[in-house]
């Protein structure tokens, strides 16, 4: 095709949203810089201030706060009064960009992008060579996947999470043993430990680190019905009456192998609880989801290749609702129901159970 051929329209259209991606991944570095430097969350209760005032109120270096304020007011995300030389974040813009918005902050997520960034060359000789980039490549992961997942739990988890089971929430007073696989730094066993003194709760995960901050958290609450021990979900062992993973089956390297063991380790009359990503096995049904490029994107940079570097078996991000009740149904499940909760716009979860299921 020559350049005559082309449709003019079209390619001025596709090179102006080019320029848009282009500003738009250069802001969402700085949203990150913003979270973790507690510009948002400052602003958000100062009224109409200088640079100079800002970097006082957040204990930061004006010149720099100077320069992140810029791209702010550029990108159309702080208000900016020449006059005054005074700076402003909106309450409406606030409500996405602050701690206090809690799930609804998305400032939070952004700051995976750094830390993708910092495995793109690892990532393409994947592409040229096979193989993955191994989780201890990504030593902020956990750090960045608590501080995400922590801010539904808090919400959501006893108040929404666990409704979705039928009659979970009064077992659950009653007494039953629960386990979180892929348990990360803990957070959700020991907001159910808190919740449900009654139960028992044990987080199971590979990461010695996370198995250590889950301890923590639970003697510093004064928790006595919450256990975490290093193990890897695929070997999983004992017997439970609720078993739970929240965002990880899509992570791990034997996938297939850790349903067929959740599966085993229920009891009569147990339930698996699973979230995972909201989306479609099939690209076709994707294409309207407004986080599908993101999805793929942390599949390419983490959940596929870590898996990958394992030798497992790859299933990235966007495996899909699908695919998942086909697992699900191979490792014996057979009633399987879903559902989304408010307070979640990421995950689906599915209601596993076997056929001696109450």
């Amino acid at each position: 095709m020559t350049v005559r051929e082309l449709d003019q329209a079209k390619q001025e259209a596709f090179a102006g949203r080019m320029v848009q991606v282009l500003n738009d991944a250069c802001l969402a570095l700085m949203c990150s810089l913003g979270h973790q430097g507690g510009l948002f969350d400052t602003m958000a209760g100062l009224p109409p201030s200088t640079s100079e005032e800002i970097a006082a109120a957040t204990g930061l270096q004006e010149r720099y706060v100077r320069e992140w304020l810029g791209a702010m007011v550029v990108g159309a995300m702080v208000e900016y009064e020449p006059g005054a030389r005074t700076y402003r974040l909106p309450a409406e813009h606030a409500a996405s960009l602050t701690r206090a918005a809690g799930p609804d902050n998305l400032a939070a997520l952004m700051q995976d992008f750094a830390m993708m960034g910092e495995v793109e060359q690892r990532v393409l000789d994947a592409f040229r060579n096979g193989g993955g980039v191994p989780y201890s490549a990504y030593p902020k992961f956990q750090e960045l996947q608590a501080e995400e997942s922590s801010r539904v739990y808090d919400v959501a988890l006893v108040e929404s999470i666990v409704p979705v089971v039928p009659g979970l929430s009064e077992r659950l007073v009653e007494g039953i043993d629960a386990i979180d696989i892929g348990t990360g730094q803990g957070h959700a066993v020991n907001v159910l430990a808190k919740a449900y003194p009654g139960s028992r709760f044990r987080g199971l995960d590979i990461s010695e680190e996370g198995v250590a901050a889950g301890r923590a958290e639970a003697a510093a609450l004064g928790l006595h019905n919450a256990s975490f021990e290093v193990g890897d979900s695929a070997e999983l062992s004992g017997a439970y009456d609720l078993i739970t993973a929240f965002d990880v089956i899509h992570d791990l390297a034997r996938p297939t192998r850790t349903l067929a063991a959740v599966s085993a380790a229920l009891r009569p009359g147990g339930v698996f609880l699973m979230g995972d990503v909201a989306a479609s096995s099939k690209l076709e049904e994707n294409i309207e989801n407004p986080l599908a490029p993101t999805l793929y994107t942390f599949s390419v940079f983490y959940c596929m290749t870590v898996s990958l570097a394992q030798g497992g078996e790859g299933l990235g991000t966007v495996w899909g609702e699908q695919t998942a009740r086909r697992m699900l149904a191979e490792a014996g499940f057979t009633r399987v129901d879903t559902q989304q909760v408010e307070g979640d716009i990421l995950n689906i979860y599915y209601v596993a159970r076997r056929d001696d299921a109450a």
